[in-house]
């Protein structure tokens, strides 16, 4: 084995680490991947969460913010000394990834630099897209989707993955002065409200999460629309991670939406049982072997000029 061979195992290994103690329930999907798409994919969580932490981790903004106009340019200069970003860059390559889709990606974590109060559902819907929609589409291009039909429905599982996220961590957002639950939806109210609310909070907040959580449902059954155009075993790893996130968001609603309580997760024993009760959902379910059902462009109102969005 090559020099270069070895740094790039040890770059894998690595980044496998990071999956498993940062993105569980990918980490769990991930094993019924083949090992050429699941090495992709660990390549570009790797990307998406270096982004993500650059975004939530460092304290001067200032500087956060300027780490992530230098990844733009690089990515736009195809050329890039950092390891991450050079490895993503010839991920985007190897896999056809239109660049300006991950660009979006790290602009959408750049908005969370500044003042972050969603104004209404549209703009819920570009920041979802920018900071999911795209790890969606990414996610399809790497595991060798050549359809154009899936691509619309990939961004909304990354969608419905994103809304069911902030959900979860209405929280934790507010901790860090950030409210993405729509005004629209809410009214202007402020982060510090969120995290211990008051009764009349308690029911706006309540109010909310359950129409953003049938928001969600809408943009999963989207995106399971779309998985008989994905490999099987991709198929399956897939479905299996779309569900146990979905399952976040059932939890918080059988908890009544109580989110400034706890946090919503899936416990490794619930884990298994309904990895093996969505496997055998699988086997009677049309959509997971035929598309049935063409994608509604309705989701995609919000969404302009964006590649691969429902035209």
């Amino acid at each position: 084995m090559n020099q270069d061979n070895i740094i790039q195992a040890q770059y894998i290994k690595e980044s496998n680490f990071i999956l498993s103690q940062k993105g569980k329930t990918f980490f769990w999907a991930k094993f019924l991947l083949n090992k050429k798409h699941a090495t992709k994919a660990v390549r570009l969580y790797r990307f998406c969460r270096y982004v993500d932490d650059v975004g939530d981790e460092i304290t001067d903004k200032a500087l956060a913010h300027l780490m992530l106009a230098q990844i733009i340019d690089e990515l736009k200069a195809g050329i890039s000394n950092h390891a991450v970003i050079s490895d993503a860059i010839k991920l985007f390559n190897e896999s056809l990834i239109d660049i300006n889709i991950p660009i979006a990606l790290v602009q959408g974590v750049m908005s969370d630099l500044s003042l972050v109060r969603i104004k209404d559902d549209q703009a819920f819907i570009v920041y979802c897209y920018q900071v999911a929609g795209t790890v969606g589409l990414m996610m399809s291009k790497i595991l060798d989707i050549n359809d154009n039909r899936a691509f619309a429905h990939a961004i909304d599982l990354g969608i419905a993955m994103q809304i069911t996220n902030i959900c979860r961590d209405v929280t934790e957002d507010a901790e860090m002065d950030r409210r993405y639950i729509p005004a629209s939806l809410i009214g202007d109210i402020d982060p510090a409200d969120l995290s211990h609310p008051d009764m009349q909070a308690q029911r706006k907040i309540r109010s909310a999460l359950a129409i953003m959580l049938k928001t969600a449902d809408q943009y999963y059954d989207s995106g399971s629309q779309g998985l008989c155009f994905l490999p099987i075993r991709a198929r399956l790893g897939i479905v299996i991670a779309s569900a146990l996130y979905r399952h976040i968001g059932i939890n918080l609603s059988n908890k009544n939406y109580d989110c400034w309580s706890f946090r919503s997760v899936v416990s490794k024993k619930l884990k298994f049982w309904l990895t093996l009760k969505i496997l055998t959902h699988c086997l009677v379910d049309r959509h997971f072997y035929f598309y049935v059902k063409p994608h509604n462009p309705v989701l995609h109102d919000s969404i302009k000029n964006v590649s691969y969005r429902h035209a």
